[in-house]
């Protein structure tokens, strides 16, 4: 794992408690150091600080996405309005984490995040729409190939990050069943935020903006007090 905090206080204390827990951390003060360090040791997963001197988190993050690096990556920010954690998205972020934070919280997001580089799926066995013969899901006119880690809307290829394509994937094989929110936490981050989290919401807003196109029906429906559904209407 590579950790990236300028705070030292902060950095120490968020490198022993992962080392703890078992992960084998490398940290770095900042965003230079975090790319080269990234660039000599392929981690398994990446834990950014937005906020950094120089080089930010943000652009780290859009420096290895534009080099095809996939790795996970959890960004830890102090900025709480929608317009910042969407930005982070944008950059190619898979999750965040709000400070301060419970490192228990990292903790399980970095769980969920880990599970689905290793191949977890987001179902178990409650999926509505069967897979294709060639392995491919599918619904109304959105086709996914999980293996690939690719979907489609229509001939319309989507840049997803690994959040957002877990989270069309978990709607797609579910189509027509209405997911509530603590099911939609559990299967794809491992834990549930409570009722005051609005980190769903910002996810699928920014699924949708990927998602939707101009003529097109909105697939993604919010049902006040329960969850979402995919489905044509």
């Amino acid at each position: 794992m590579l950790l990236a905090e300028d705070d030292r206080a902060i950095r120490h204390a968020l490198e022993r408690a992962l080392t703890l827990e078992g992960y084998e951390v490398t940290a770095v003060a900042d965003g230079v150091e975090a790319i080269a360090q990234a660039h000599r040791s392929a981690p398994d997963i990446l834990v950014l600080d937005v906020m950094m001197p120089g080089i930010d988190g943000l652009q780290v993050c859009r420096v290895l996405r534009a080099e095809g690096d996939r790795t996970p990556i959890l960004m830890l920010t102090a900025l709480v309005e929608t317009p910042d954690r969407i930005a982070g998205l944008d950059a190619g972020a898979d999750d965040y984490v709000v400070k301060p934070f419970d490192v228990d919280e990292v903790f399980a997001r970095l769980r969920a995040l880990l599970r689905r580089t290793d191949g977890a799926t987001s179902g178990d066995g409650h999926d509505a729409t069967p897979p294709e013969p060639d392995g491919q899901v599918a619904a109304a006119d959105l086709r996914m190939d999980p293996q690939a880690r690719r979907a489609w809307r229509g001939e319309r290829e989507l840049e997803l990050t690994r959040t957002e394509f877990d989270l069309l994937e978990l709607l797609v094989r579910n189509a027509g069943i209405v997911l509530d929110h603590a099911t939609i936490y559990d299967r794809i981050w491992g834990y549930d935020f409570g009722p005051g989290s609005k980190n769903l919401a910002v996810y699928v807003g920014y699924l949708r903006r990927k998602v939707d196109e101009p003529g097109a029906d909105s697939l993604i429906h919010t049902v006040r007090g329960v969850g979402y559904v995919l489905r044509e209407d």
